[in-house]
């Protein structure tokens, strides 16, 4: 190991200890500095880790989570970027907290949560084992552009895997793509059958055939533009998928019961999430276990085990009042979210929206006009509204057709928790990335909670 890359080793591990001590959470300095010192640092971190990367548009942090969980559970030495930081440099940084000041890895496994505009440097230096791609939606336009743009920054990182095995949801039109243009192996997955019994009519970000640009048609529809796609012009079409979610036998709130078929061999699989958009996030796991070499039973059983983390279906006990905080982000997650509510049974379930506009959400919030809020607004007559943006939260409400007599801002956070304990019933807080971290943090203060990094 050269001077450089010692010298980076010391400033990463220093700086990060030294925020722990200082309360903060910040997992990007460390590697930012480190990498400043030694561009390669990061590849020298992971040889010899045996490496799952999960990226896309939505559900890559609770499937890696549930990755991690699984391994976890399997008795083997694992490690995940826990607290959501998916640039190069917080990702360094959980591979040199791992690895002693000479480089050398402490763990043998890792599963790597990576955003997909970071994807190209990233694999660049990690060589991934597995590769798994969860999905491809407009999101954050500001920073990512249109969809095209985000699938050839993927495609980029794919490029920069030639030894992984990759994990392609079937059912997304442009990621299935992704098989034919490169020589790796490929598992496809997906979900062979519609989701909701209710749901929102979405905005569809892939309407023509990514080959010749045909308008595709669609044997079925689980949201958006996923889905049991057909090109009736060049023949392009949804391929089988060899993980694939068949059949919901049984929902409830906070779980349901799948039929799932691996390689054509079905199994009743309960699992510890709702029967919504999250049966992707289990296709995919099962998916990407399976590549990475181990038996779909140990996969299934990891699904009917895990606990949702922080900030995603995560569930709070404040003060009395159960409240479930989820994660917005774009239209076709917040959708999701929306279909969720109305097919639960809770009709009475509180609703707070928290809207912020900083750098990491997106600083244009106009998408919030593209999600189907008229829906559940037909069902729900009062809101509470908070964040930087709690105005134009409202606002949409309004305009979706609840009664602006209903609709209540509260910009503190610490007013927002005390109100939450006060109510005498559940509550769905509904939040973007930013909103969702400073809810959670005051949250946290407030409540005793773990932080994100520690929980």
């Amino acid at each position: 190991m050269g001077a450089r890359t010692v010298c980076a080793a010391f400033v990463c591990k220093a700086t990060y200890h030294a925020l722990r001590l200082l309360g903060r959470g910040g997992t990007s300095l460390p590697g930012k500095l480190a990498l400043k010192i030694d561009p390669g640092y990061l590849h020298q971190l992971s040889r010899g880790v045996r490496t799952i990367v999960i990226t896309g548009t939505n559900g890559k942090t609770t499937s890696t989570h549930i990755v991690a969980q699984a391994l976890e559970n399997m008795g083997e030495e694992a490690f995940y970027n826990r607290s959501g930081a998916n640039l190069i440099q917080g990702i360094t940084t959980e591979f040199a907290i791992r690895s002693s000041m000479t480089g050398k890895p402490r763990y043998k496994l890792a599963a790597i949560e990576c955003d997909e505009g970071a994807l190209r440097r990233v694999c660049k230096q990690i060589d991934p084992d597995v590769l798994v791609v969860t999905n491809v939606f407009r999101d954050q336009l500001d920073r990512y552009g249109e969809v095209t743009h985000t699938l050839e920054n993927i495609m980029a990182g794919v490029e920069n895997s030639p030894h992984a095995t990759l994990c392609l949801n079937a059912d997304d039109s442009m990621v299935a793509s992704i098989a034919r243009k490169v020589d790796n192996d490929v598992i496809f997955y997906g979900v062979s059958c519609e989701i909701y019994p209710e749901r929102v009519t979405d905005l569809s970000d892939a309407t023509h055939c990514i080959m010749c640009g045909t308008e595709y048609a669609y044997d079925y529809i689980t949201f958006a533009h996923l889905g049991g796609f057909r090109c009736p012009s060049c023949g392009y079409a949804r391929p089988m998928p060899m993980v694939s979610v068949d059949r919901i036998l049984e929902r409830k709130s906070d779980s349901c019961v799948l039929e799932m078929s691996v390689d054509g061999v079905s199994s009743v699989v309960p699992v510890d999430v709702p029967a919504g958009y999250d049966i992707y996030n289990c296709a995919c796991v099962v998916a990407g276990l399976l590549a990475f070499g181990f038996p779909k039973e140990r996969a299934f059983e990891a699904l009917g085990k895990f606990r949702h983390g922080f900030g995603r279906s995560e569930v709070l006990d404040v003060h009395g009042t159960k409240v479930r905080l989820m994660l917005m982000k774009n239209p076709a997650g917040c959708n999701q979210i929306i279909n969720l509510l109305l097919n639960e049974t809770d009709e009475d379930m509180g609703l707070v929206c928290i809207l912020n506009d900083q750098e990491c959400d997106g600083t244009d919030v106009s998408w919030i006009y593209d999600a189907g809020w008229e829906a559940i607004c037909a069902h729900k007559a009062s809101a509470i509204c908070s964040g930087d943006r709690a105005e134009d939260m409202a606002l949409r409400l309004k305009y979706a057709g609840m009664p602006a007599s209903g609709i209540r801002i509260l910009h503190d956070y610490g007013e927002l928790i005390e109100e939450l304990g006060r109510m005498e019933r559940n509550v769905t807080v509904v939040a973007n990335y930013s909103a969702m971290l400073a809810f959670r943090a005051k949250a946290a203060s407030v409540l005793g909670l773990a932080g994100f990094w520690e929980g």
